[in-house]
């Protein structure tokens, strides 16, 4: 079983080793509920990101031409050593992020473990195609591992998100050097520990920590980086877009999103209104699919507003490492300021507050935390800033429609296309609607249900390329076509 210290020095991972960064300097790391220091993680720059890829560089030979079994077993190896140690990873990636141990419990780690396993059996299944042509000559597909690749990683799904990218690439045969946020390194760190103990060959992933304008760009613009995954805000990807894409590197970008749940009177009531509480405020709407946007048919737009607003307002905002907290602290001082910021403003454009719309202060071992209530907002016109601007917070607004045109124009008024949230037992207008719906996910009667061989990602400026299933592993590989004739 593997441990965290009261206060716990994070290391790099380089060449299968923990190490300090070349500065020897370190950052701070709080524990957003209690706003007490539980750490430091490495202040590393390009020098770090230098030789963790010039580790993943030596390793790539040997790990590309690895027997499939051979990755398949390792990977799996570490899927098993992460639920093995569910609970010291479950609590770490609570008191580093602030939400709530029952979650990082039941969704966040068991996910990064089934990120592993899923991905590790693709190095089982991938295979080539081939085209017979004019009966003299075949053509076939080489899909060969592009080398050395970079995974960044944000803060609201640590290790969920970390795993995400990094399993598909070594499952692909790529060596890696990834970044996961400095807000969250916990769950990164001990799963550098979990790799040493699988056996992951040294130099094959490498996990270095430290800000996003030194690290990240220092893999954004290393050319022996071949690729860039990255999942967090639209401004850090046109940042790294813009480092990357002269050097003519790979991008897959899962970024913001400001998302609509569109509710229809013909909706299955019980359900919509559970699932629409979850969808709205699960890990205090930090999460990239989360539903902020709450349009509602008029016909039942003061019945859901009422029993809505009585669910939101028995959900108890406490100690995230309190089984009877529904939700737990925002994850930063900086994101805290802003959705306080946006509260303020929604009230600055004529919105109406109907619960919520304040920070908590709490007793105890979280009286200098950072916690705000579900907050609930109606009066606000679907183009004004607080309705078009991602808040990542605890924060939703209610918009009643009249009709499928309006509701339409109104879901795809933003610059972002993540994903749309659809409540109608009407099959024709679900179908009808996903088509024109300009998002890269829509959910029908449901919200979250991943099967993770289907393609994940966004529209417009949610984001470019797409991740998940054969999706991730091709991102990761070279197409190279092998044209053959043969005489009869």
């Amino acid at each position: 079983m593997f441990s965290l210290e009261e206060k716990t020095q994070i290391l790099n991972y380089i060449n299968g080793e923990l190490v300090a960064p070349s500065s020897n300097l370190f950052l701070s790391n709080t524990n957003p509920a209690t706003g007490k220091t539980i750490g430091e993680i490495p202040d590393s720059d390009e020098t770090d990101i230098d030789a963790a890829t010039r580790a993943a560089a030596a390793a790539f030979p040997s790990w590309s031409k690895m027997q499939p079994e051979e990755r398949f077993a390792i990977l799996l190896k570490i899927s098993e050593l992460l639920l093995e140690n569910l609970n010291t990873f479950a609590y770490a990636e609570s008191i580093d992020s602030g939400k709530t141990l029952s979650a990082a419990t039941a969704i966040d780690i068991p996910r990064a473990a089934q990120n592993f396993r899923f991905f590790a059996s693709s190095a089982l299944q991938f295979s080539s195609e081939s085209h017979y042509l004019n009966g003299d000559s075949i053509n076939y597909t080489l899909r060969q591992p592009l080398g050395v690749v970079g995974c960044i990683s944000p803060w609201n799904l640590p290790l969920y998100l970390f795993t995400w990218k990094i399993a598909p690439a070594l499952a692909a045969g790529c060596t890696v050097v990834a970044k996961p946020s400095e807000v969250t390194p916990l769950t990164a760190y001990l799963l550098s520990q979990v790799c040493q103990e699988a056996g992951l060959p040294a130099g094959v992933l490498n996990i270095v920590h430290g800000l996003g304008a030194k690290v990240g760009n220092a893999m954004s613009i290393h050319r022996d980086i071949k690729a860039i995954s990255f999942t967090g805000s639209t401004t850090t990807g046109r940042i790294i877009a813009q480092k990357a894409a002269p050097l003519f590197k790979k991008l897959s970008f899962e970024l913001g999103g400001k998302n609509p749940t569109v509710i229809f009177d013909d909706c299955n009531w019980e359900n919509m209104l559970d699932t629409t509480v979850r969808s709205s405020f699960n890990n205090l709407g930090q999460i990239c699919l989360c539903g902020s946007r709450i349009f509602i048919q008029k016909s039942i737009y003061d019945k859901f507003k009422t029993a809505f607003l009585t669910k939101v307002e028995a959900l108890k905002v406490g100690n995230p490492l309190d089984k009877s907290s529904n939700l737990g602290a925002i994850v930063s001082t900086i994101q805290y300021d802003k959705v306080l910021s946006y509260i303020a403003l929604a009230k600055e454009e004529g919105g109406k507050i109907l619960c919520g719309g304040h920070a908590i202060t709490m007793e105890g071992d979280c009286a200098e935390g950072k916690f705000i209530a579900p907050t609930v907002i109606e009066n606000l016109a679907y183009d004004c800033r607080v309705n078009q601007e991602e808040i990542f917070g605890p924060v939703v607004t209610l918009t009643p429609f009249d009709s499928e045109e309006e509701v339409l124009m109104m879901a795809n008024s933003t610059e972002y296309g993540l994903c749309t949230i659809l409540w109608t037992e009407n099959l024709s207008r679900a179908m009808r609607m996903s088509v024109q719906l300009q998002s890269g996910i829509v959910w029908v009667n449901d919200w979250m249900k991943r099967d993770l061989r289907t393609p994940f990602g966004g529209k417009k400026d949610s984001g470019v390329g797409r991740e998940g299933g054969w999706e991730a592993i091709r991102f990761f590989t070279d197409a190279k076509n092998v044209s053959i004739t043969f005489e009869h």
